[in-house]
């Protein structure tokens, strides 16, 4: 069972979720939360597989919320945003999500995602976080982290990781350099763990944020 913590000051959209998600044989409910500061509290309780949450929220907002919870490493967060130009979605990416959802959601693809992020995978498209980044960063301009933190990648290395943040699959990566898939996966999983990455997204996320990537590139 996907034990799943639903986390939003809408009691509604609670409401919704809640019907939906409990309509699955695989997916139990664990609890709700109705703002970022409960929402950390019962993630440290209850231990989900992952919260879904909310990202505007009263007393803690839950960009903040997933910080947390990504640091005490208690659950994986699945956050859900009305705009898929929002800040607040792109900052809890950087702190830690797994990914992020429109609340427009249907939900067959809800039900896919949080499948995918508690079976370790991330579920944001690089192109929408790259479209994010080239709002926030702006193309060529904005403030850029030090790009020294690559170091410790090789060159092939370097040359997935572009490709992760261009939005290339294992397949497509093997292909492009002429590499078994078994041997992409195994870069890519020396790349999260060199940087201390928690999986894809943050890569991608981190490749444009040092300037490997810039937003224009195609």
């Amino acid at each position: 069972m996907i034990r799943v913590l639903l986390v939003d000051d809408q009691e509604l959209m609670r409401m919704g979720f809640r019907m939906v998600l409990g309509a699955q044989e695989d997916i139990d409910v664990v609890g709700e939360a109705a703002d970022g500061l409960d929402a950390v509290q019962m993630a440290d309780k209850l231990r989900p597989d992952v919260v879904l949450m909310d990202v505007r929220m009263p007393v803690l907002d839950g960009v903040e919320a997933t910080k947390r919870i990504a640091a005490a490493d208690t659950a994986k967060v699945l956050v859900m945003t009305t705009f898929d130009m929002d800040e607040y979605a792109l900052s809890a990416l950087r702190n830690g999500a797994s990914g992020f959802l429109l609340k427009d959601t249907p939900p067959s693809d809800l039900v896919s995602a949080l499948r995918a992020v508690a079976s370790g995978d991330a579920v944001v498209s690089p192109s929408v976080t790259k479209r994010l980044l080239g709002r926030f960063l702006g193309d060529g301009g904005g403030e850029l982290r030090d790009a020294s933190m690559l170091d410790v990648l090789t060159e092939r290395e370097r040359e997935v990781l572009v490709l992760i943040a261009k939005g290339l699959s294992n397949t497509e990566i093997a292909r492009k350099l002429f590499l078994s898939e078994a041997t992409v996966k195994t870069h890519v999983g020396r790349i999260l763990a060199k940087l201390e990455l928690r999986d894809r997204v943050q890569a991608v996320v981190l490749a444009y944020e040092t300037g490997l990537v810039r937003p224009g590139d195609a």
